[in-house]
């Protein structure tokens, strides 16, 4: 009998050592894959920063990640194994094995004193006051149960010469409400306010798309910094074209959303002009019910497109018929294939554009093509009729859509090399917005092996320092370099990995005795 308590003392031992904690295991995971919208004021309906907030979500996290989850989470709807794009979202197999460990488990915290800091995240804008802050006038949404509520505001920029965007930010004056917004800029002001409820589009080719805003979208930040710079000129006396999407349920409600452009120095040279356009689209169609229907659409119609370009990002749009879509160029010879999107189970409530992770390069003579599936049967959850009707092209949310939008250049020779991550990063170090917390940072900007990060308490054993990236992922833990009774301690600026970081904006997360602080630091 003795030898039995001792036998199972031992697995029980052996099983806590082994059993995923949050401390440990699962805060990281969180905080790379989760945190970007649940924080305090960020756009999720609850934050999952700590062990005390996830905790009592544990049965709706487990059922959210759990295979055939009816809102999967995160939501990451393309397939990574298509192409690959910048700030995924996707859990790897690897991290859905520890979370279910864990959950399975009755999701134990650990030891509180070796949780990782989180990520730092701002309210409100995320990139900070910009050179030009264009807002809609106060609305009102008048959505009804028959009919969303959308709505075109032509606001005025007042600008006086071309400047040219190097990073817009649309920040809702409504979450709660705002399903979507299409930003366009109107050259020529030839556009009008339109609040009868059915306006979602421009009514000139003219009026070029810029960006859109949809639930967990962050701003549009080109790359801004040698050897690629990106931008779009904005012409004097040009208005903003708001494009606003209430859905039922938002009436009475109010939003007052503002759009921040960020602008390169005049006289800046060397800036490349991107485009956005919907490049496929059928505006035709018809969906007869009971029936499962694909569509096809190309650009162009014959031939090839002219010249070659580098395709930036890439955004499919459907509505609630939807099932899944993709979009891809093909060769003269009809073999050759480019993959740029394939969302195989299309979700209309997560979708905006996906930036590339490296710029795609379209050859002159091939053409763009997509292919889209929708689903006008009982079997369709999402269908908005019971029984299901014949649905054509429309603007509101029970009729249907099949356009693919696209960012896109003119080629230059070795666009297809530039990691956009790395360029991206490099660039975020213009923007302002710092706030450092009880951290004292010298130099900021820094080299490698000269910063110095000092705390205003003195450091013990077990604190827990880290850099952070500005998509919430974990660079590098220096906590192992944590001196007792020390209050400073340096990073060389490189990686987990060992190698030197690429230049750009990082955070330094800190738990100092279950006491956070927090900082920002340019590498250059």
């Amino acid at each position: 009998m003795k030898k039995a308590f001792i036998l199972i003392a031992l697995l029980l031992i052996i099983h806590q050592a082994f059993t995923q904690t949050w401390s440990n295991d699962v805060a990281p995971i969180f905080y790379n894959k989760c945190t970007s919208c649940h924080h305090q004021g960020g756009i999720a309906p609850f934050p999952l920063t700590t062990y005390q907030e996830t905790s009592p979500m544990a049965a709706a996290i487990y059922a959210a990640i759990s295979p055939g989850a009816t809102h999967q989470m995160p939501p990451w709807p393309p397939d990574n194994n298509y192409q690959q794009y910048l700030h995924d979202r996707a859990l790897t197999t690897a991290e859905k094995t520890t979370l279910f460990n864990w959950l399975n488990n009755g999701f134990p915290e650990g030891n509180a004193a070796q949780t990782p800091p989180p990520p730092v995240y701002n309210l409100g804008s995320i990139l900070g006051n910009g050179d030009l802050t264009v807002k809609m006038p106060n609305y009102v949404s008048n959505a009804s149960a028959q009919y969303d509520d959308y709505v075109c505001f032509a606001v005025p920029t007042n600008l006086a010469q071309t400047r040219t965007i190097k990073a817009v930010e649309v920040v809702p004056g409504n979450m709660e409400i705002l399903h979507h917004a299409l930003i366009y800029i109107d050259h020529n002001g030839v556009e009008s306010t339109n609040t009868s409820g059915f306006c979602s589009s421009p009514s000139s080719a003219s009026t070029k798309l810029l960006t859109a805003y949809v639930p967990g979208s962050g701003p549009l930040v080109f790359p801004s910094a040698a050897p690629l710079k990106l931008g779009v000129d904005i012409s004097p006396g040009a208005n903003i074209y708001f494009a606003m999407h209430y859905p039922n349920g938002s009436a009475g409600m109010l939003d007052s959303t503002k759009v921040i452009f960020h602008f390169y120095p005049q006289g800046t040279t060397g800036v490349r002009q991107v485009q956005a356009d919907p490049i496929i689209g059928n505006y035709s169609f018809n969906l007869p019910p009971n029936q499962v229907t694909t569509l096809t659409a190309q650009y162009p119609n014959t031939g090839g497109i002219p010249v070659t370009i580098s395709a930036l990002s890439v955004a499919p749009h459907m509505h609630l018929l939807g099932k899944s879509i993709k979009s891809y160029a093909l060769a003269p010879n009809n073999i050759d294939t480019l993959k740029h999107i394939n969302v195989p189970h299309w979700d209309f409530h997560w979708q905006g554009f996906y930036t590339f992770s490296h710029l795609q390069k379209i050859p002159a003579g091939y053409k763009v093509k997509g292919e889209g599936v929708y689903d006008n049967t009982t079997n369709n959850p999402q269908n908005p009729h019971t029984p299901p009707v014949n649905v054509t092209f429309g603007e509101n949310t029970t009729d249907e859509m099949f356009i693919v939008y696209y960012h896109y250049l003119l080629y230059q020779a070795g666009d297809e090399n530039y990691d956009l991550s790395q360029l991206v990063s490099a660039s975020l170090q213009e923007y302002p917005g710092f706030n450092n917390q009880g951290i004292n940072i010298f130099p900021n900007p820094f080299a490698e092996g000269t910063l110095s990060i000092r705390f205003e308490e003195a450091l013990n054993s077990g604190n827990k320092i880290v850099i952070y990236n500005t998509q919430g992922a974990l660079v590098k833990d220096l906590s192992c370099e944590v001196l007792a009774g020390e209050k400073t301690i340096t990073w060389d600026g490189s990686g987990s990995d060992y190698k030197p970081c690429a230049p750009g904006l990082y955070y330094i997360s800190a738990n100092l005795n279950g006491r956070f602080y927090s900082a920002r630091v340019i590498k250059q």
